[in-house]
């Protein structure tokens, strides 16, 4: 069922719209609703890929990602091209800079670590944010939830949208910068940050690996989204709060004085992934970050799902 499909509905039911209670009309129509079969779920969610995937904004966001690894690659080899090493030695810079002029692959693990603390969250939160307001505000949530959507199913649909473009979003960030590392600098085997050496082929499957690992950082990104977007009809508030959030968040993390609440944060154990690259592989500070973006999205998610649920939905 496509949006321009959906019929208009005008008093509510247990989904937000009207039964016409009463009315022989409304119960042949009521007894005529189906439920929604698997294929009618998977065509609910495609729409919703294409609808989120030809925005402009959501273009845009796009490119700006796939340009990041392309400018700090561009730069390295400008900083690299009289035979001095990245960052001059200084150790500045996002993680593995100094090893990019050696084997382009770290070009990969940069690109990562530079756009996970913000460019990343914030296309997420963009994303989440407008989910569910942009839709009220538009005036077309309402036509979404005409039977057999259901709030429930409408929300999933919107929360596995919202991932699936975390997903796109990493693996479009990865892909541009081993485009342009191959480009620029040599590929091969490589040294992990134990100081082993590893082939080129277990390097790739590492870096899909941590590509992976990123995307599921932003699990509790994406319901915290969700739920602020729950929250009021006006899909710009929503976006603007999310990120908001996130910089606040983030902000909070880097002070000393909350060393206490700081492993509690979101984004404290976003920078994790490169444990991926030791020999042997650190899997504790992994571990906690994965069971805490599960714990936000049990906690968003289902405070999104309550606020949803019994939302007077006027537009």
């Amino acid at each position: 069922m496509s949006r321009a499909e959906a019929p208009r509905a005008d008093a509510r039911t247990d989904d937000g719209f009207a039964s016409g209670a009463g009315t022989p009309a409304a119960d042949a129509a009521r007894a005529s609703v189906r439920r929604p079969s698997p294929l009618w779920t998977f065509g609910l969610f495609r729409d919703e890929l294409v609808t989120t995937f030809r925005r402009w904004r959501t273009l845009a966001l796009l490119g700006v990602l796939v340009a990041v690894p392309v400018l700090i690659g561009i730069a390295v080899k400008v900083e690299t091209s009289d035979g001095s090493a990245a960052g001059g030695g200084s150790g500045e810079g996002p993680a593995f800079m100094a090893q990019i002029t050696n084997n382009g692959l770290f070009l990969v693990f940069t690109a990562l670590a530079a756009t996970l603390p913000f460019f990343l969250p914030m296309a997420v939160g963009v994303v989440a944010g407008d989910a569910i307001a942009g839709e009220a505000n538009a005036g077309t949530l309402r036509y979404l939830l005409v039977a057999p959507a259901g709030r429930t199913r409408l929300l999933l649909t919107k929360y596995a949208t919202t991932m699936t473009f975390c997903l796109v979003a990493t693996l479009l960030v990865a892909v541009s910068a081993l485009a342009v590392g191959a480009l620029l600098f040599p590929l091969g085997e490589l040294t992990t940050i134990s100081g082993t050496r590893i082939g080129f082929g277990e390097g790739l499957a590492r870096a899909l690996l941590i590509a992976l690992v990123v995307a599921a950082s932003l699990v509790g990104v994406a319901a915290l989204g969700l739920f602020v977007s729950t929250l009021t009809n006006s899909g710009i508030a929503a976006m603007a709060t999310t990120v908001g959030l996130l910089i606040t968040i983030q902000i909070l993390d880097q002070i000393p004085q909350l060393h206490a609440l700081r492993p509690y944060f979101f984004s404290h154990y976003w920078l994790s992934f490169a444990d991926l690259m030791r020999d042997p592989v650190y899997w504790d500070d992994l571990v906690r970050n994965l069971g805490l973006q599960g714990l936000y999205a049990a906690v968003f998610g289902s405070a999104a799902w309550a606020r949803f649920t019994a939302k007077d939905i006027t537009a």
